[in-house]
């Protein structure tokens, strides 16, 4: 045992006494930073324009606060990318977390002094919960590499700025960094192709016991060292033990990278957002991943079937209810309010909040009134799967053809094969009654001959990597949607339809 998961053992049993107080109770902690939160917004710019400073209750800020966007709070960004202090939190961020926008452009989202113990705290926080548990903390003692974006970081306004990820990356702590790979050097490098070469180069040979990225990107890592070695994982990296992952669903992208892998090892899902690090999990036992409620960040969640309405409803922690799909929507000591993050999830457990991701607000598909989500698809998808063994798939998506050249209008679903069913049609076939059996309103549409079944659209291969390669999203924490409910993603993938 080494030095580092030695240590790691009695640090872990004093943050998991401290996670079981808030777990056990928390609309205690929530009201605990609700009350700061007001406190230190009365004094911006921000809660002058919403009277913070009058708010004395939680339905007397639902009256002042307004549900948002990025496109709401920009103009208070704006602000402060011109220099002024005190906008959303007092003082000047730290930093702005630059995300891609959609009608805006660049989004700049503010991390505080404040709020950066949540991005840092929260991740190690996720490895200690796992020591806890199992008792093994040995993936701290080789290398630990983290697949993550540039931490090359520009100034706006005396801001430094950049991707999450890279930020983070100045904030690992320590007694890690002398682990960490790849080198500084190395992760500055903007293309992702040559930076992946380059990181196989630094690792191929080192005793890697932690890796950690987005699994589309982790599988080509894999792909490209079994390409050069022609053994698998656990044969190059034999200590490899942990795999800590987050920003996707896992789930369709198990089965290959476990078989890249050569074994199963234990796993850890994280739900980090530029927004704020929100849950993780902290169980390989129970399902799903624990709420963080002591964290800076205060919630509120609305059912997603109430969203769009003009007056949706808006819940506490104390209100919400398991099997329910809620929109997340954050205040924080970062300077967000009334903010959407822009996720939807439900709740599998109560006391303690355990949730999974089921989707994206704008990531559905309605063009009649069918309103199928992200969960839907990729259960459907693995369903499935589970009766066509054979069958293997590196991405997928799925779009709307509302005037398709003949019969009714219908579900395409774009995906990329590593293994193709022996049996096309009939996997076609399984995997639309699986939706059907999902979701009740698509299943009414297919009875009434409003939608015709759905169509699998096959893609040659690389075809999801070309694609992102072309509009600058390949490798880092860059995801391909799940689901759209217009055509601009699947028209631009017909050019690599079979």
């Amino acid at each position: 045992m080494g030095i580092r998961s030695a240590l790691s053992k009695p640090f872990a049993k004093h943050i998991i006494s401290q996670q079981k107080k808030w777990m056990e109770n928390p609309g205690a902690y929530q009201k605990v930073i609700f009350d700061n939160l007001i406190k230190n917004g009365s004094k911006t710019i921000f809660g002058a324009d919403h009277k913070l400073g009058d708010i004395g209750s939680y339905q007397e800020f639902k009256q002042a606060v307004p549900i948002t966007d990025y496109e709401g709070l920009k103009p208070y960004v704006d602000q402060m990318l011109r220099g002024k202090r005190d906008v959303l939190w007092p003082g000047k961020p730290d930093y702005f977390a630059k995300t891609s926008g959609t009608t805006s452009g660049a989004k700049y989202i503010p991390i505080t002094k404040d709020s950066t113990p949540n991005h840092i705290n929260s991740a190690r926080d996720a490895l200690l919960s796992y020591v806890n548990e199992s008792g093994n903390g040995n993936f701290l003692d080789g290398k630990l590499i983290f697949l993550s974006g540039s931490p090359v970081l520009e100034m706006n306004a005396g801001i430094h700025t950049g991707r999450l990820s890279g930020i983070v990356n100045h904030h690992v702590p320590g007694y890690l960094k002398t682990n960490q790979l790849p080198s500084y050097k190395t992760n500055c490098i903007d293309d992702w192709e040559d930076k992946l070469e380059h990181i196989i180069d630094e690792t191929i040979d080192k005793d890697m016991t932690l890796i950690s990225g987005i699994p589309p990107w982790v599988q080509m890592y894999f792909d490209r060292i079994i390409e050069r070695t022609g053994r698998p994982i656990k044969d190059v990296f034999p200590n490899f033990n942990m795999f800590v992952y987050g920003g996707v669903n896992f789930e369709p992208y198990r089965k290959k990278l476990f078989e890249s892998i050569g074994k199963e090892i234990p796993s850890i899902e994280t739900y980090p957002a530029s927004e704020g690090f929100i849950a993780y999990q902290d169980s390989q036992v129970e399902e799903g991943l624990l709420l963080l409620t002591n964290s800076g960040i205060f919630y509120e969640f609305i059912p997603a079937d109430e969203y769009h309405n003009e007056h949706p409803t808006r819940l506490p922690i104390e209100e919400v209810e398991t099997g329910v799909n809620y929109a997340v929507i954050i205040n924080s000591n970062a300077g967000l309010w009334g903010y959407s993050i822009g996720d939807t999830i439900k709740f599998v457990s109560i006391f303690p909040h355990r949730l999974l991701v089921t989707g994206r607000i704008k990531h559905f598909i309605s063009a009649f009134g069918e309103h199928v989500i992200g969960e839907e698809v990729e259960n459907a998808m693995k369903l499935t799967m589970e009766i066509y063994p054979e069958v293997e798939i590196v991405e997928f998506t799925v779009a709307p053809n509302v005037a398709p050249e003949v019969g009714l209008p219908r579900h395409e679903w774009f995906i990329e094969f590593r293994h193709t069913p022996n049996d096309l049609a009939s996997f076609q076939n399984h995997l639309d009654l699986h939706l059907q059996k999902l979701n009740i309103y698509y299943f009414d549409l297919i009875s009434g001959n409003v939608l015709s079944e759905l169509k699998i659209m096959p893609l040659e291969k690389n075809a999801f990597r070309t694609y992102m390669k072309s509009v600058g999203k390949l490798g880092g924490q860059n995801k391909v949607p799940r689901l759209s409910n217009d055509r601009k993603l699947a028209d631009a993938l017909m050019n690599y339809k079979k």
